[in-house]
């Protein structure tokens, strides 16, 4: 079983409008709505591909309980969510179909208190037990300590299960401190963390911080990896045109299943690079187009960094 912790989750609402104009009242053509944050994205996709999967994090008011029944509905994902007094936030995508571009509107999240984030430290602990690999992905809800995934990792790592981080800004700086298996940046992520714009010398630094393995984002570009076994830096064949929104989480799963499935690097990053170019193709966000996804693992290119 794969782990999933988002502690910040939300329920993801897109609009689709012909064109994304400011200041001028705009005709909705279409409003999805979906389970979201990173980790929960991560859990789909690997579910996908058919990994066992279980959700953690936290969840709470009206939004929380549309999360949770839209879950429900999600084959091979398992809701182990911890119930909060606080309302579940709710992220709004507008999506220009004329462009393809979209706007992101992120609430902060409920505020957790003490015995909340005790409640979810002790579930977590039990869940880790049974879990092949957990994924800590995410922002922090208010009230959450900022060196949480700090003690989660230490956590994993003392229940010898692989750990895998995806953050930014101070939590990210402490997570990667306490020897996470992978860390997976994107590149703004790695050079607030580094203070260095250039890719290679960042995820050099990422891993001389404490990352076993640093995997950096670099959007259209691909994915830069920093591992014990070597450097490579793998590619699409051509940038994907559509919704980058869930991309990096995509990445995240094709990290994960490459991990259980014992595949050497470059195979991981392949899948990691193919689902992320074919989410960005899907017709729903955080979701991934599977022929776009089989298409693009024979044309990835993978070289020595």
């Amino acid at each position: 079983m794969i782990l999933t912790v988002t502690l910040n989750t939300a329920l993801d609402i897109t609009y689709r409008v012909r064109s994304l104009r400011p200041h001028t009242a705009h005709r909705v053509t279409e409003v999805t709505e979906r389970p979201g944050g990173k980790g929960l994205n991560v859990a789909r996709v690997l579910a996908a591909l058919g990994h066992e999967v279980t959700v953690t994090g936290f969840t709470g008011g009206a939004t929380g309980r549309a999360l949770r029944g839209q879950l429900a509905d999600t084959p091979g994902v398992v809701d182990a969510l911890i119930p909060v007094a606080g309302s579940t936030r709710r992220t709004i995508a507008v999506v220009d179909t004329t462009t393809g571009d979209s706007t992101q509107l992120n609430e902060p999240g409920p505020e957790i208190t003490p015995a909340e984030w005790a409640a979810f430290q002790e579930a977590y602990e039990v869940l880790l037990r049974s879990a092949s690999a957990v994924a800590l992905c995410g922002s922090l809800p208010p009230g959450v300590p900022v060196g949480a995934y700090a003690g989660l990792i230490r956590a994993a790592r003392a229940a010898a299960v692989p750990v895998l981080l995806d953050t930014s800004g101070e939590p990210l700086r402490r997570g990667v401190a306490a020897r996470p298996d992978i860390v997976k940046p994107n590149a703004d992520e790695l050079a607030e963390l580094t203070g260095s714009h250039e890719p290679l010398r960042a995820t050099q630094d990422a891993r001389r911080r404490g990352a076993h393995a640093a995997v950096t984002s670099l959007g259209a570009q691909g994915l830069l990896a920093l591992t014990p076994e070597g450097r490579w830096r793998a590619v699409p064949p051509a940038p994907e045109h559509g919704n980058p929104t869930g991309a990096g989480d995509s990445a995240v799963a094709g990290l994960l299943s490459g991990l259980l499935d014992q595949l050497p690097w470059p195979d991981r990053l392949t899948r990691a690079v193919a689902l992320s170019a074919a989410t960005v193709r899907a017709p729903t966000a955080g979701d991934f187009d599977r022929a776009v996804y089989e298409k693009l693992l024979a044309q990835v290119s993978v070289t020595a960094a």
